[in-house]
C-alpha cells in the first residue's frame, strides 16, 4: 500500500477514536446530569434528613407514672424525676465557672467540684441524685452533662405494699400497679438533640419536638391511717400468738368500700392472701345457713333441735361440740357455735336451697376486686356432694373461701341483705386534675330480705356479748360477729395435726354498721379458737380507729348508737368467780404470762351494763387485786408477777361490768 493510503487509513482511525470518546463523555455527562438531578431534586428530602441526622438526633423522654392516693388524697405511690450530673473536662471552656455552678445549684463541696473538674480526668460523676429544679442552672454549661430519670417512690414506705404492687422496668408487678397499669402510665415524649461533628451531645441544644402526657392518678378506697393500723395490730397478733400468718379486711358494708387490708405470709407482707388464698372458713359460715333457713322459712330463731350432748352420728360421719349442749333453739345455735345443733337444722334445706344460698353469698366466685391474681375459693354443686356434703358445708368444712369474700357476704347481714362488689378505685383524676368518677356503689345482687337480717343481727351481738366471742366486747358499743376455727391442710392437701384457722367476723356497731372486720390467723400457737385468738385482734384494731385522730368514722351517729350504762346500785355488787364465760372457748391462768382471767357467768343483764370507777390497787397482792376486780363484775388480764404497780384502764377511769382490766405487776 502506498503512504498515502496508509495516512487515510490512520486518520480514519483516528477519526473514529474520537468519536467514540466524544460519545463516551456525552454518555458520561448524561449519566452526571441524571444523577445530579435525581440527588438535587428527587432524593433532595432523604439527602436533607441523612445530613440532619448526622448533626440531630430524637431522644425518648419518659412520661410520669401516675400518682396512687388514699381517699383522703395522701401520697402512697409517685413518681419523681431525679438526675445524674458528670463533668468532661476536655470539653469544659471556664472551669471556675463550672466549679462555682456545682457549688451552688447542687449544693456540693468546693473540693468535690473541683476533683470531678479536674483536666487530668476523662470524666467526673458528681455523688449524688438531683431534681429538675436544682439541674436547671446547669443547662447550657459546656462540659456539663445531666442525664434524667424517673423513680417510682413509696412515701409511706411498707405501707400496703402488696396491695400496691411495685413497678419494674417501667411496668406494674402485682397489687394496683398491675390491675391499673395502662391508667397509670402516661405517654412518652421526645426531644430533638443537637451534635457535633464528633457525634456527641451540644449542651443547651435541646428542642422538645412532644412533650410526655403523664399517667391519671388512682384514688383509693383505702384510709392510710386505718391500713397502718391494721397492718401493725395484724403484725402484733403473730407475735402474741405465734401464727405463721394472717389477714385483716375492713370494709364499709354499706357501700362495699374497702377501707383497710392487710396479710402477712411467713413473715413477708409484700404478698396479698386476703385476696389470692383461700381457706375453709369453719363456723364463721353458720350465719348463712341461718339465713337461708329464715329466708325459706324452714326454721325461726326459736326452733330446738337436740345436740345429744354434743355428740351426733349421721352418714357414717361424727359431729361433735366442744361442750356439752341440751335441747337449743337456732339462736342458741349460732351463739354458741354448735356444730351439732347447724347440722341438724341443714337438713330441713334442700341440697339445692344450701348450694344457692351459699353461692348467692359470693362463694365460689371471684368478688371482682380489681386486683391481679384474685382466687374464685370453690364451691361444689350439688351433683358432685357426698351423703357427708350438707352437714360439712354447714359447719364450714368441703368449701374454700377468701377473706375478702367473706368480709363482703357478712357485709350483705349487716347492710340489710345486699351484697356488694369490693370498691378499691374510688375515682380516677385525669392528666389536668379532674375527676373521672369510677362509678358509684354496685349492689351484685339481693341474698336475703331485709327483715331476716333484722332479727339474725341481735343473735350475732349475743355471740359477741355472751357467746364465743366475749374477749371482742365493748362497753360503750354493741359489735356483732361470729367466730370460727378450723383445721388447715398441709402441702400434701391433708389436714395437718395441731394446725388450725382462727377467724373473726365483726360488724360495728350492730345497730348502725359503719365497719366490717373480718381477721383470719394462719396456725396460730396454743390457744387457736377464733374467739381467744382473732377476736381480741378485731377489737384491739377498732379501738385504735376510735382514737385515731383522722377516721372515716361518723362519730356523730356513732355516738347515737351508744349502750345506756346504768348507774351502779347502792348495794355490795354480786361476787363473780374466776371461771371461763365462753364455754366453746375455754381460757387458762397461768400468773405472770400475761394470760387472761375472766369473771363469772352470774351477771344478769343489768349488772353487765353497770358504769363503775377502776379502784386504786397499787401495791396490793395479784391474787387480792383479782378478787376485788371480780368482785366488781371486770374481767382481768395479767402482766408480770408480785404486786400491783399500774391497771390499764388507769385508776379512777369509767369501766362497766365485763370490761378487761389489765393488772401490770412488778415483777417480769
Amino acid at each position: 500500500m502506498s503512504r498515502g493510503g496508509e495516512a487515510r487509513g490512520t486518520a480514519r482511525r483516528i477519526r473514529i477514536r474520537r468519536r467514540l470518546l466524544l460519545v463516551a463523555w456525552v454518555l458520561l455527562a448524561g449519566v452526571m446530569v441524571v444523577r445530579s438531578v435525581e440527588v438535587q431534586i428527587l432524593e433532595r428530602t432523604a439527602w436533607a434528613r441523612d445530613a440532619v441526622s448526622q448533626h440531630q438526633k430524637t431522644r425518648d423522654v419518659p412520661a410520669p407514672r401516675g400518682r396512687i392516693l388514699d381517699r383522703n388524697g395522701g401520697d402512697l405511690a409517685v413518681s419523681h424525676w431525679r438526675a445524674t450530673v458528670a463533668v468532661a473536662p476536655n470539653e469544659v471552656r471556664d472551669r471556675g465557672v463550672v466549679e462555682t455552678a456545682l457549688v451552688d445549684e447542687l449544693g456540693v463541696r468546693a473540693q468535690t467540684a473541683a476533683r470531678v473538674s479536674d483536666p487530668t480526668r476523662e470524666w467526673g460523676v458528681v455523688p449524688g441524685r438531683y431534681s429538675m429544679t436544682q439541674v436547671a442552672g446547669l443547662r447550657g454549661l459546656p462540659g456539663i452533662h445531666i442525664q434524667g430519670e424517673l423513680k417510682r417512690l413509696y412515701p409511706r414506705e411498707e405501707l400496703a405494699r402488696g396491695l400496691l404492687g411495685v413497678v419494674q422496668d417501667g411496668i406494674g408487678t402485682g397489687g394496683i400497679e398491675q390491675a391499673m397499669d395502662t391508667v397509670l402510665t402516661g405517654r412518652p415524649g421526645s426531644d430533638l438533640v443537637a451534635r457535633d461533628n464528633r457525634g456527641r451531645e451540644i449542651p443547651g441544644q435541646v428542642v422538645t419536638v412532644e412533650p410526655p402526657l403523664p399517667g391519671r392518678d388512682i384514688v383509693l378506697t383505702i384510709d392510710q391511717d386505718l391500713q397502718e393500723i391494721a397492718e401493725r395490730m395484724l403484725a402484733t397478733a403473730l407475735d402474741s400468738t405465734g401464727a405463721r400468718g394472717g389477714d385483716i379486711v375492713v370494709t364499709d358494708p354499706m357501700t362495699g368500700e374497702i377501707m383497710a387490708m392487710a396479710s402477712i405470709a411467713e413473715g413477708s407482707a409484700a404478698a396479698l392472701s386476703a385476696v389470692n388464698t383461700t381457706f375453709e372458713p369453719g363456723s364463721t359460715i353458720k350465719p348463712f345457713i341461718a339465713t337461708a333457713l329464715l329466708r325459706h322459712d324452714l326454721a325461726s330463731l326459736g326452733d330446738s333441735v337436740d345436740t345429744e350432748g354434743g355428740r351426733w352420728e349421721v352418714n357414717g360421719r361424727v359431729i361433735t361440740d366442744i361442750h356439752q349442749g341440751g335441747w337449743m333453739t337456732l339462736g342458741d345455735v349460732i351463739r354458741e357455735s354448735s356444730n351439732v345443733g347447724i347440722a341438724k337444722f341443714v337438713g330441713r334445706l334442700s341440697e339445692g336451697q344450701q348450694y344457692l344460698a351459699l353461692r348467692d353469698f359470693g362463694f365460689g366466685t371471684p368478688t371482682g376486686v380489681p386486683l391481679p391474681g384474685e382466687a374464685a375459693g370453690v364451691l361444689r354443686r350439688p351433683e358432685l356432694w357426698s351423703a357427708q356434703s350438707p352437714q360439712s358445708l354447714a359447719i364450714g368444712y368441703e368449701l374454700a373461701v377468701t377473706p375478702l369474700q367473706m368480709a363482703m357476704a357478712l357485709g350483705s347481714i349487716a347492710n340489710g341483705g345486699l351484697l356488694m362488689e369490693p370498691r378499691l378505685i374510688k375515682e380516677v383524676r385525669d392528666h389536668d386534675g379532674g375527676a373521672l368518677r369510677f362509678g358509684q356503689p354496685k349492689v351484685i345482687r339481693r341474698v336475703a330480705p331485709e327483715h331476716v337480717t333484722r332479727v339474725l343481727t341481735p343473735v350475732l351481738v349475743d355471740v359477741v356479748d355472751s357467746g364465743t366471742a366475749t374477749r371482742a366486747r365493748m362497753s360503750y358499743f354493741m359489735m356483732a360477729g361470729k367466730t370460727g376455727t378450723t383445721r388447715a391442710t398441709g402441702e400434701d392437701g391433708r389436714y395437718e395435726d395441731g394446725a388450725y384457722y382462727s377467724s373473726f367476723g365483726a360488724i360495728f356497731p350492730a345497730d348502725d354498721p359503719q365497719l366490717l372486720f373480718f381477721v383470719v390467723l394462719d396456725r396460730p400457737d396454743g390457744a387457736y379458737y377464733g374467739g381467744a385468738t382473732a377476736a381480741p385482734v378485731t377489737l384491739a384494731t377498732l379501738e385504735a380507729f376510735l382514737s385515731a385522730r383522722q377516721s372515716p368514722i361518723d362519730r356523730l351517729a356513732l355516738a347515737r348508737s351508744q349502750r345506756e350504762l346504768m348507774a351502779p346500785p347502792p348495794a355490795n355488787p354480786l361476787v363473780h368467780f374466776a371461771v371461763a364465760t365462753d364455754p366453746g372457748e375455754p381460757e387458762t391462768w397461768t400468773p405472770g404470762q400475761g394470760d387472761f382471767v375472766a369473771a363469772g357467768p352470774a351477771e344478769s343483764p343489768a349488772d353487765a351494763r353497770r358504769a363503775m370507777s377502776v379502784p386504786d390497787l397499787e401495791g396490793a397482792s395479784l391474787r387480792v387485786a383479782l378478787r376485788r376486780l371480780h368482785k366488781m363484775g371486770l374481767r382481768v388480764r395479767l402482766e408480770g408477777s408480785g404486786t400491783v404497780m399500774a391497771t390499764l384502764p388507769e385508776v379512777g377511769m369509767t369501766v362497766a361490768a365485763g370490761d378487761t382490766i389489765v393488772v401490770v405487776g412488778r415483777g417480769r
